[in-house]
């Protein structure tokens, strides 16, 4: 072979194998609610402490409602196939910046279990399809055909054509059974935006005021809670 003939052959070959590494790479794991459990009942003492903090600093950044997120997780699951990452980081930076000591995580959503199992039968497809056409010739009288069949002189004719063709359309299927085309953002555990719902990205003015009624809620109920006793 000449060095395009090579090329041809172990371009696909390569991102081949590098699909392999990310095919069965498990998704991330959901953070659990413990942690806003665990910072949510401090003892009066670190309250005080971190109020005399903000009180001795005054250039310490305090944007949007100040400490109001400390002790509370936002998750944003996306679509990490459909270039979501870069919203996601958008709104994670907002978030952070708004609510000052909120723990925001992101997340891969992924498809539902049945594209993601075709997913992982097209890698195998195009193996199979490459490997057919460099050595058909040994694997039909294998597999028990004395004369390959005529469609497969059809792709032997122009095998490089058929091997990059096959890999491209193979990687097109594979990115969309892939996509879930998610944007879900929770807020403590409970759902507060959709994009499966909602068809739609939300705002970062939308996105700021549904959390911080989600982050406000537990607070009002806790002082309620509080004054019944006293």
């Amino acid at each position: 072979m000449d060095r395009t003939q090579l090329l041809l052959v172990g371009l696909p070959l390569f991102l081949f194998i590098s699909d392999l590494f990310n095919l069965f790479t498990p998704p991330p794991q959901k953070p659990t609610s413990d942690h806003h459990h665990h910072h949510h009942h401090q003892p009066p003492s670190v309250i005080q402490q971190q109020q005399a903090q903000t009180l001795d600093f005054p250039t310490q950044k305090t944007g949007g409602i100040g400490a109001v997120g400390i002790g509370n997780t936002v998750s944003i699951d996306f679509c990490s196939s459909c270039s979501f990452r870069g919203t996601a980081v958008t709104m994670k930076n907002m978030l952070e910046n708004q609510f000052p000591g909120v723990h925001v995580v992101l997340a891969n959503y992924p498809p539902p279990l049945p594209k993601r199992l075709l997913s992982k039968v097209v890698p195998v497809f195009q193996f199979g399809v490459i490997g057919l056409v460099m050595g058909g010739e040994q694997i039909f009288p294998r597999l028990g055909f004395a004369v390959p069949p005529p469609w497969f002189y059809h792709l032997r004719a122009n095998r490089f054509g058929t091997m990059a063709t096959t890999w491209l359309l193979g990687n097109f299927f594979q990115s969309m059974l892939q996509s879930s085309g998610a944007f879900e953002v929770y807020c403590n555990g409970e759902l507060v935006f959709s994009k499966l719902k909602e068809n739609r990205f939300p705002g970062e003015i939308e996105l700021k005021d549904l959390v911080g009624r989600r982050i406000a809620n537990p607070r009002v109920v806790d002082e309620l809670g509080a004054s019944s006793w006293s």
